[in-house]
């Protein structure tokens, strides 16, 4: 029996989630992954592997939480000073989690948030990581078929995330580099009505705020806009806010739960909001995904949903420690961002240097990388054949920005916190040696007419960039090599 007979078989012994391709493993955002895992940078073992910058990490505050928890061996039930809390934290817990652990995630929500507003304990509920709360929401508010809008670009992980076992559909409202990419209610009524159009039901509107891949954040006015717009429509409005911690620069950080506050005549029981610690404190590997809705209805039948995708005792035993640690947060939050603004400052300079400009942008760990200028004409077509150098001959892993669904071939998100400074050293001077030896091929040839410019253009991604050798020196012999214990080294998804 071939592969081919075997494959028609399995479609139709199995269900059609598990024969079709909603997941979105088979796209760029990806490929780029699998190029990664197939051939991982190392500096000592592989100094010429692929750098992994697709992942959105924040691994530059690990020290902190490492520091903490030598300094608090009790919070842990695998210690000898915890060990009197195994047996109570390794029984059965329902699916409302520890008090102390909803107690410590609301508490740290509303620091993070600046104490400008607060959050109830009694109205969050538990995911599996930002993923599975991300769904279990979607879940409670659509049925089949029913759509969110959703501002464009947007996470790749989006398709995977709120359609693939919901079966909810995703409108695009498309934004536009010419307002930096900000929502507009002229761009929602557009989306909505096409849907309306298409006798498509919208449940809602999604956001998230920081948002990913722009790393900006939106400003007080629009937030009323967003809640002014489903207030009137009678849908819902989701704000993943799981960048909230990672704000670096002005302006400030607004939660739509200020918004909802401060708002008269806002139904609130259209309001949600979802969190995680992924991002924030670095720690997606604990998978801690948080729902809180400002819906009765919503909080109940998603806890009950949760039995599904739990956060593991152990794991809230730890963080209800760490996070009840008022002081200890407080100096995190205000480091983490710190670091993160340096790293940023750094990052963004260098690229400015080569003559790679990036959207401003004062949150997230990424930077939204323009690369219009390097595209042999502005097509998506041609996006992917820089991305493809840049993989392949680069070394680096890089997303482009067709994943987001952005309208506007020729940018990308560059993710620059999941690696050690030296780690960066090496991508930076990859970056300049491969604009560098663009420009050179630009500067070589001699002007002609209009047909042979178009041969012209395509030298910008014709030339060979070996991963081997550089302008500026080898790898292998550069003093900016990483460290052997960089958290890069380990890092796989």
């Amino acid at each position: 029996m071939g592969l081919h007979q075997i494959d028609e078989r399995n479609q139709a012994l199995l269900s059609k989630i598990a024969v079709d391709d909603g997941h979105g493993e088979n796209s760029p955002y990806f490929d780029g992954w699998k190029a990664y895992d197939n051939d991982p940078f190392h500096p000592e073992n592989n100094p010429l592997g692929v750098i992994q910058m697709g992942l959105a990490e924040n691994q530059l505050s690990f020290d902190m939480i490492v520091d903490w928890i030598r300094k608090h061996p009790e919070a842990s039930i695998c210690t000898p000073e915890g060990l009197e809390r195994f047996k109570s934290i390794a029984n059965f817990q329902d699916y409302h989690g520890l008090s102390e652990f909803r107690n410590g995630i609301a508490s740290f929500m509303g620091k993070v948030r600046g104490g400008r507003v607060k959050f109830n304990p009694s109205r969050i509920v538990m995911g599996g990581g930002a993923t599975g709360a991300s769904e279990t929401l979607i879940f409670c508010l659509a049925d089949p078929g029913d759509a969110f809008l959703v501002p464009s670009p947007y996470y790749a992980g989006f398709d995977r995330d709120l359609k693939w076992r919901t079966r909810a559909q995703i409108i695009r409202v498309h934004c536009n580099s010419s307002n930096n990419f900000q929502v507009t209610k002229a761009a929602l009524e557009i989306a909505y009505k096409k849907a309306q159009e298409a006798n498509i039901k919208v449940k809602g509107v999604i956001i998230t705020n920081p948002s990913n891949p722009l790393g900006t954040t939106y400003d007080r006015d629009t937030l009323k806009t967003l809640v002014t717009f489903v207030n009137q429509h009678d849908i819902h409005l989701i704000c993943d806010e799981i960048y909230s911690a990672t704000v670096f620069e002005a302006p400030t950080f607004t939660s739509i739960a200020e918004i909802v506050e401060q708002m008269e005549h806002c139904k609130k029981e259209l309001i949600h909001i979802l969190y995680s610690l992924s991002k924030d404190m670095g720690l997606p590997g604990f998978r801690v995904g948080i729902i809180y809705s400002y819906n009765d209805l919503v909080v109940r039948r998603a806890r009950q949903m949760s039995s599904f995708g739990l956060v593991s005792s152990q794991t809230q035993h730890l963080l209800a420690a760490m996070l009840s640690d008022e002081d200890f947060v407080d100096k995190f939050l205000a480091e983490n961002s710190k670091r993160l603004a340096e790293r940023h400052a750094r990052f963004t300079k260098e690229l400015d240097k080569m003559g790679i400009t990036c959207l401003n942008s004062n949150a997230g760990v990424f930077v939204w990388m323009d690369l219009r200028r390097l595209l042999k004409d502005q097509t998506f077509k041609a996006e992917m054949e820089l991305w493809r150098v840049i993989i392949n001959e680069v070394k680096l892993n890089v997303s482009p920005g067709s994943s987001f669904h952005v309208n506007e071939p020729g940018w990308f998100r560059v993710c620059f916190a999941n690696m050690d400074d030296n780690t960066v050293d090496v991508a930076l001077n990859r970056i300049h040696s491969f604009v560098k030896n663009i420009d050179k091929k630009k500067d070589n040839t001699v002007a002609m007419p209009s047909k042979t410019r178009r041969r012209e253009n395509k030298l910008r991604l014709s030339f060979s960039f070996s991963g081997r050798r550089y302008d500026e020196g080898n790898v292998l012999n550069s003093p900016h090599t990483m460290s052997p214990h960089s958290p890069l080294v380990i890092a796989k998804n």
